[in-house]
């Protein structure tokens, strides 16, 4: 027998003969089984309508030769001629027509493109003081507000480590997720440490919070449940964000670095690094962009993921220490120097600056520095908060060139954070007796909670029932994680 021939693979090879054979056989058996069965009327009427329904869809040659870009010009025409005919029924003039559906193309662009700026602030009317709802529930100052997509509920975080979920309607605390003494982080689930900041996905599903503990923890909106924790920062997380539309979570630290994070997969993903000094405050909108203020390196960065590029701005003559996006192409920040500024990500420098915006005339030197800043994305309404106890509402003029007050609400204490509703209709305000970051100062005279600053549809006939305050309502039955 030559050497090359191995009787083992021969006779490998004829068993695959014979499985085919086999295979081949066990298939005409099931064809002639197959042919031998007889159709009922209802399959081949079946049949039939398949066949007609098939030629009627491919018997259109134009269906067949219209090209992707003859689509969208036919569609095109289609949409233009439906405005045409339903601007026509209002206006009888030619050119009023063209010019009214000119403007409408323009809008519908703008709302594609998320640069559609709602004007709301004219709509805004100052509350009285017993229009203010108060709640107690925190020992010790709340440090970040985030409020859910529909507008039912708040989350509310404390340097206590504990996260509370309240019903806006009714005032009640429905969850905690319990805190626990600092050095149990790995037998504890909830927080050990100061938390700092809060952040919930814009489909309701995941809430994150960022702690002392250098960790960016996960939770369950809707049960309150833990879900995984985020390890990598070096430092205290300063500030998380959820890329709208997705579940990307931005988070950043007092170590200098940005970190990107997959929830979907649990995953990390990627550092950003750049700032010179500890980041304090990141938000993000729908681009897969995210916006950081570098606190005592007077700067601003604009980080864009996949070009891996970054831009800068620097306007501030004080640490920076927190930062809004309104629109994707517009921000808002705030400084020690007690200073908003109203920026395009067209320019290195601000557009607006209003100098001294909360406190006197005081400078670097004042101690009202802007504490929390946030912004009614895509309209020209923004609020302010600093350790003077006053929101401040401002309203953003055409083209953001102009940046005016509306009105003052008196809260008293440090305004931590700033949330407002995705309609409008009320800011939530965080507020404690010192400041999120640290203990530089402490007001004795001020309560740890949060606000509610209705913003709309005030009943000026109400009487002092209207202000609420809540303690700890729903406390250890209703509480969520526990030791």
């Amino acid at each position: 027998m030559p050497f090359f021939v191995n009787p083992k693979t021969k006779k490998r090879k004829f068993q695959a003969k014979d499985q085919k054979s086999l295979g081949k056989k066990k298939g005409l058996k099931n064809q002639k089984a197959l042919s031998e069965e007889v159709e009922s009327d209802s399959d081949v009427d079946s049949s039939n309508e398949a066949t007609e329904t098939r030629g009627k869809f491919y018997s259109s040659d134009e269906d067949e030769e219209e090209t992707p870009q003859q689509k969208r010009l036919r569609l095109a025409k289609e949409y233009l001629s439906q405005l045409e005919n339903e601007e026509a029924e209002n206006i009888e003039d030619e050119d009023a027509v063209k010019q009214a559906v000119s403007s409408r193309l323009q809008h519908d662009i703008s709302e594609q493109a998320g640069k559609l700026t709602k004007e709301v602030a004219d709509t805004c009317s100052c509350p009285r003081p017993q229009d203010l709802r108060v709640f107690r529930g925190h020992s010790l100052p709340v440090t970040a507000v985030v409020i859910t997509p529909d507008d039912k509920f708040v989350f509310t975080a404390s340097k206590d480590c504990n996260i509370c979920k309240w019903d806006v309607q009714s005032g009640l605390k429905v969850k905690t997720i319990k805190g626990g003494r600092k050095g149990t982080e790995d037998v504890h689930i909830g927080h050990t440490d100061h938390i700092l900041c809060l952040a919930i996905s814009s489909d309701g599903n995941f809430l994150a919070a960022g702690d002392m503990n250098n960790m960016v923890k996960l939770w369950n909106p809707h049960d309150c449940s833990f879900i995984h924790k985020f390890r990598g920062h070096r430092g205290p997380v300063t500030g998380v964000s959820f890329r709208k539309g997705t579940h990307t979570l931005f988070s950043c630290s007092t170590d200098k670095a940005v970190k990107v994070w997959s929830v979907d997969e649990l995953a990390y993903v990627e550092t950003l690094y750049g700032h010179n000094s500890p980041i304090t405050c990141i938000d993000s909108l729908n681009r897969d962009r995210a916006i950081t203020s570098g606190g005592s390196d007077r700067s601003i960065h604009i980080w864009k993921i996949p070009e891996d590029s970054q831009l800068l701005f620097y306007g501030h003559e004080g640490s920076i220490e927190c930062v809004a996006l309104i629109n994707e192409g517009n921000f808002f920040s705030g400084s020690e120097d007690s200073s908003l500024c109203l920026w395009s990500v067209l320019k290195k420098k601000p557009l607006v600056t209003r100098q001294h915006a909360h406190g006197t005339p005081a400078g670097q030197n004042s101690e009202d520095w802007i504490s929390a800043v946030a912004a009614l994305q895509y309209s020209d309404l923004v609020a302010s908060g600093s350790k003077d106890g006053l929101v401040r509402l401002w309203k953003c003029g055409p083209n953001f060139k102009s940046l005016s007050p509306l009105f003052e609400v008196p809260v008293n204490g440090f305004v931590n954070s700033l949330s407002f509703s995705s309609n409008g209709d009320f800011l939530v305000v965080g507020v404690g007796q010192e400041h999120r970051l640290g203990r530089w100062w402490r007001l004795k005279d001020a309560k740890n909670g949060w606000v509610i600053i209705p913003l709309k549809g005030l009943d000026q006939s109400s009487d002092d029932s209207g202000a609420s305050e809540s303690s700890e309502e729903g406390s250890d039955d209703d509480s969520g994680n526990s030791d």
